[in-house]
């Protein structure tokens, strides 16, 4: 972790340091120039979500790139994944993300993608971190005909819901389905219900009626328990949620059940090895992903490799190793043959078409997997020494593993983004696994003082 950027681009309570508009203005001029690998003039993508502070960071970050000679191109309100596809669509240098995805709408962030639509490598942040907090690029100041300018780009929209739409086979359509989409009054508020609207689905949406402040409050993936009650209200044969920037996405099924990353994958790790279709009988996972997961993989005879958490470091190992299925339990799934991104329209795409070739209900496909009962427990610490470096803890953690013999798992981390230390259970017992954590962080504390 830097000292600006975390698992997933800069991010914190809007006008409050590291998210004000001079640290915008100083991250745009510090990605101009990282992103200028070639004569001629240079051009960047600048996306949002809908909240209020996004009007201040857009506008922070045009002017540092045009400081910088580099012309800026405006989309507007649309997902992440819009903005990876719209960055290789429009042959930009790169794009920039304006959301905090799940988080309260006083938060927000600034990621980035390159030019083929990746987010970027550690290196390349530690490189943007460098340069604003050294000031090297300071004395950089093109002047005349070599500002750059900002052009507002009005076919994007159009252009990525025929992306998203293609990840389809092209007779397919969906209109013998009910469907309820909760958009979260977020970045996919306007494209998603045309998207399956268009593929001739009975939609009922929620969560479509951003006002800037009202983005993830009680709705989204976060928090689906009114999408949940609206499946059953209107006997639906699956509900979507999507999170604030809309890369990814949960499952409600028609008995309004919630079906969480984990179980979606599984069902289209499944699905894609039927088919002959999962690249080296592989699918990438977290540290996170549930242990019922890998126990399902395992007798499926499909391989599991698990990354750190968070989507970025999933698309590194797929893109290196030639994988074209990764996911996360929060719901962010990757389909390589589609898109560099986790995308929840996508993902909704996907499990429609996996509902719809199989003929199945959503809650008959998701008891695939069955999850091992979990805890997980954070707990606030003064500083993050290296826990290998703690030999009382580790010893701990060994003592703790043999009790559980095999049958579940313990992942002892800190949190990319907070001063936490985490610790995951996960085993068949669930007193037994509650009593593990509990004393784990008792060992904890005593360590880290």
């Amino acid at each position: 972790m830097g000292k600006l950027f975390g698992t997933d681009g800069v991010r914190g309570v809007a006008n409050l340091d590291p998210m004000t508009s001079e640290m915008a203005m100083k991250l745009g001029r510090a990605a101009a120039h990282v992103f200028r690998k070639r004569d001629g003039r240079h051009k960047i993508i600048i996306g949002k979500d809908t909240r209020v502070s996004g009007y201040m960071l857009e506008s922070a970050l045009t002017a540092g790139l045009c400081s910088m000679g580099v012309d800026v191109l405006l989309v507007g309100p649309l997902p992440t994944p819009a903005i990876a596809f719209m960055t290789r669509s429009l042959r930009a240098d790169a794009g920039v993300m304006i959301s905090a995805s799940h988080n309260p709408y006083q938060d927000n962030g600034i990621k980035f993608f390159s030019n083929d639509g990746m987010k970027l490598p550690d290196e390349l942040e530690h490189r943007m971190e460098d340069l604003i907090l050294s000031n090297e690029i300071e004395h950089i100041r093109p002047t005349a005909e070599a500002i750059g300018k900002a052009y507002r780009i009005d076919d994007a929209e159009g252009r990525y819901i025929e992306f998203v739409k293609r990840s389809l086979p092209r007779e397919m359509d969906f209109q013998n389905m009910r469907i309820v989409l909760d958009c979260a009054h977020g970045a996919a508020y306007h494209v998603f219900p045309k998207v399956i609207r268009e593929l001739g689905a009975k939609v009922w949406v929620m969560g479509n009626d951003p006002d800037g402040l009202n983005i993830n409050d009680g709705c989204g993936a976060v928090h689906p328990e009114r999408l949940q009650q609206m499946v059953r209200d209107r006997k639906a044969d699956l509900g979507i949620a999507l999170d604030g920037d809309a890369d990814r996405a949960l499952f409600v099924c028609e008995q309004g059940q919630v079906v969480d990353g984990d179980h979606a994958l599984a069902a289209f790790a499944l699905d894609l090895k039927r088919l002959g279709r999962l690249r080296h009988n592989t699918v990438v996972g977290t540290v996170m992903s549930n242990f019922g997961f890998e126990v399902c993989m395992r007798e499926a005879g499909i391989n599991l490799i698990r990354t750190a958490v968070g989507d970025r470091y999933i698309l590194e190992r797929m893109v290196a190793e030639d994988y074209n299925l990764g996911g996360e339990q929060s719901g962010h799934m990757i389909f390589l043959d589609y898109h560099t991104s986790g995308d929840g329209m996508i993902s909704g795409l996907q499990m429609l078409k996996l509902m719809q070739r199989a003929q199945k209900p959503l809650s008959e496909i998701a008891t695939c997997m069955h999850s091992t009962p979990q805890v997980l427990v954070g707990v606030t610490v003064p500083r993050k020494p290296d826990l290998q470096t703690l030999p009382q803890l580790q010893q701990a953690i060994q003592d703790k593993e043999r009790l559980l013999n095999g049958t579940g798992r313990i992942l002892v981390r800190y949190s990319g983004t907070e001063p936490l230390l985490r610790v995951m259970v996960e085993g068949q017992d669930s007193m037994v696994i509650k009593e593990i954590a509990e004393d784990l962080i008792t060992v904890v504390k005593s360590c880290i003082q």
